[in-house]
Parts: structure tokens; C-alpha cells; sequence
């Protein structure tokens, strides 16, 4: 009977020891990966600090990059892509850009953010000599690859959102596109959008990692269309 009694109190006492060993392994574990999804965000928000202007202060470049951010069901530009193509058109109206690249994404007939921008634009009064269209920035890695690639772009003013600017900045600096960020913050936005943008943001920054040191992805790619000749 004490053998029994030893026995079973040796085997508790063992299960213990794994339980407790287990979850120090868990949590460290979810501490890892705790820190692997924040640090991106940290490290590219500290690299963006002095590269994110005003309209009004930022630094005159002879382009600037505006990213696609979706379409309504009527085919015009977000609320949210028009901040960006205003902001845009203010810099040229400003004299701080020569031309705008519009980037988006047109894989499908009846998407096309490109065009949808370039019309938004027209109708502000930005001059068609003065827009490109990239049809295939359908990621924010593959408008900078692109824009430095396909367009030979060695230097712009990329605008977005400031929550977006740290994540396209790191991917366009790392890319060999050197950029500045204009934010395109004209209006205000719901909270629970800035929430989910700023979610979404966590893990894409994580991705934008990965694409630029792991993965390096090839985008859609063409022959070259340079945007300044001289």
C-alpha cells in the first residue's frame, strides 16, 4: 500500500514538472511571437519619424507615388483614396511634384483603381500630362519595386495615411527608391476603421519584412517606362 502511495506521489510530482514545464515553453513562445509581430511596427515607425510631412513642409521631389486604397461599388475612388489623390494634387498645385504616379490594382475588366484615380484627379484639375498610371501596384511592395524597376524612379514623395507612410517608406527606402511621405489626412476617420487599418497594418508591416529579407516575391514586371528622360 505505501509503495502504491509512493509510486502515485512520484508520478503527480512528474506530471508537474511537464505541465509547468509546458506552459513556460508556451509562453515563451507567445512571447516570441508577440515580439515578432510588434517589433516591424516599432522599427518602421522610429525609421519614419523624420520622412513624414505636412503638405505643407514636405520637401519638393519631381514625382509623387499614390497608392490604390479601394473603389465604392460605383467604381469611384474610397473616401479615403480620394484624401490621397487630393493631397497629391495639392502638391503639384503647390509646385512640390512635376508629376503623380497613380498605383493600383487592375487584374480584374471592371476594377481599376489606376483610372478611377486618374479621372479624381482630372476632375481637380491636375492636367493629364501630368499623371502616370501603374495598373499593376496591387500590393505597396509592388508599387515601390515597380516605381523603382519598371519606372526608374530614384526618388519621390509617397502619399498615404499616416498609418500607412512607416510600412511603404521602409518598403520603398529598402527597395532602393529613395522616398519621403506626405501624409493625405484631410479627413477625419471612424474609430473602428482606424482600429481595423491599424490592425491590418500590424500584420502586413510583418509581411513587408519577410517580403524585403525572406521571400523576395517578384511582381508583375514589364518593359521599362521611364518617367522623366532628360
Amino acid at each position: 500500500m505505501w509503495n502504491m502511495r509512493e509510486t502515485s506521489g512520484r508520478i503527480g510530482c512528474m506530471l508537474r514538472r511537464i505541465f509547468k514545464f509546458l506552459w513556460r515553453l508556451l509562453l515563451a513562445f507567445g512571447i516570441l511571437g508577440l515580439t515578432a509581430m510588434i517589433l516591424p511596427r516599432i522599427i518602421t515607425s522610429i525609421y519614419s519619424i523624420n520622412r513624414i510631412h505636412t503638405a505643407d513642409g514636405a520637401p519638393g521631389e519631381r514625382l509623387a507615388i499614390v497608392f490604390g486604397a479601394g473603389l465604392r461599388r460605383d467604381g469611384t475612388p474610397t473616401a479615403i483614396l480620394r484624401d490621397r489623390v487630393e493631397t497629391a494634387a495639392r502638391l503639384y498645385f503647390d509646385g512640390k511634384v512635376e508629376k503623380i504616379l497613380m498605383s493600383g490594382d487592375n487584374r480584374f475588366e471592371n476594377y481599376n483603381e489606376p483610372e478611377s484615380m486618374r479621372q479624381y484627379a482630372l476632375a481637380l484639375g491636375v492636367p493629364n500630362d501630368a499623371i502616370a498610371l501603374d495598373y499593376a501596384g496591387r500590393r505597396t511592395y509592388d508599387t515601390c519595386y515597380r516605381a523603382k524597376t519598371v519606372f526608374k524612379v530614384d526618388r519621390a514623395l509617397l502619399v498615404t495615411q499616416r498609418f500607412h507612410l512607416p510600412r511603404a517608406l521602409f518598403l520603398c527606402n529598402a527597395l532602393g527608391l529613395d522616398a519621403h511621405g506626405v501624409e493625405a489626412n484631410n479627413n477625419s476617420y471612424r474609430r473602428g476603421s482606424l482600429l481595423i487599418w491599424n490592425f491590418r497594418e500590424q500584420l502586413a508591416t510583418v509581411a513587408a519584412f519577410l517580403d524585403v529579407y525572406v521571400n523576395n516575391p517578384l511582381p508583375v514586371v514589364g518593359d521599362p517606362e521611364p518617367l522623366f528622360v532628360d
